[in-house]
């Protein structure tokens, strides 16, 4: 990483996997699996592994007076699984897939998944390696505007497996929505899981096979 460090306070661009439009602004700093861009009105979080390009602009020095981000307070450098424990409980918006965003709470960070509690979905599971972005709120911002009385803070009154294949193989019987339903062969009854690949029995009863290196996210309706 050290042939990015000269480009700290730098204007740049990331053009992120899946992503329709690039990112740009100020790399405010980077860890060992994880980008930090300043866009002027907001903090991005990226995981390296998700950055296709970054490019530098030619562009005015950074503005004085940055606000501190909020997930520093981290002595020793900042990982992508630093950032996740420090969003805990804070209002954030996550970028995954498709052409929507989820906003909501990361609740608990497991092995190699994650779980954020959304208004719209509710409690969504997230596999750490499908992650593109994430923005935390301002402080006093909450999603949609809600007040605390429709959209508490609390923790997950649920247990969850160590890992991703075991949270599906949990899920076993009951019906599920991958990947936010972008598609309709996503949505279903899970059937089972067998060397990584995941049967779901669609609307129509008709079996649908997926890898499971190719689910990024599960929640229940």
């Amino acid at each position: 990483m050290r042939n990015l460090r000269p480009l700290l306070n730098r204007y740049v661009e990331l053009q992120i996997a899946d992503a329709k439009q690039p990112v740009r602004g100020w790399l405010a700093d980077l860890g060992q699996d994880i980008l930090v861009v300043y866009t002027g009105s907001n903090y991005v979080y990226a995981p390296l592994v998700h950055v296709r390009r970054l490019k530098l602009l030619n562009a005015a020095p950074p503005p004085s007076g940055l606000p501190e981000a909020p997930y520093e307070n981290m002595n020793d450098g900042i990982s992508y699984r630093k950032i996740l424990m420090n969003a805990k409980g804070m209002f954030s918006e996550l970028y995954i897939t498709g052409e929507q965003t989820v906003h909501g709470y990361v609740n608990s960070v497991m092995n190699d998944f994650f779980v954020f509690y959304s208004p719209v979905h509710h409690s969504v599971i997230v596999s750490l390696q499908h992650l593109k972005y994430l923005i935390p709120y301002s402080q006093g911002e909450t999603p949609y505007a809600l007040t605390p009385e429709q959209f508490p803070l609390k923790p997950s009154p649920l247990t969850y497996a160590r890992s991703f294949d075991q949270q599906l193989q949990k899920l076993i019987g009951e019906f599920v929505i991958l990947n936010l339903g972008e598609q309709a062969s996503c949505i279903g009854v899970l059937k089972g899981i067998d060397q990584q690949i995941v049967e779901l029995s669609d609307a129509s009863g008709t079996p649908v096979f997926l890898h499971l290196n190719h689910i990024k996210t599960v929640h229940l309706p």
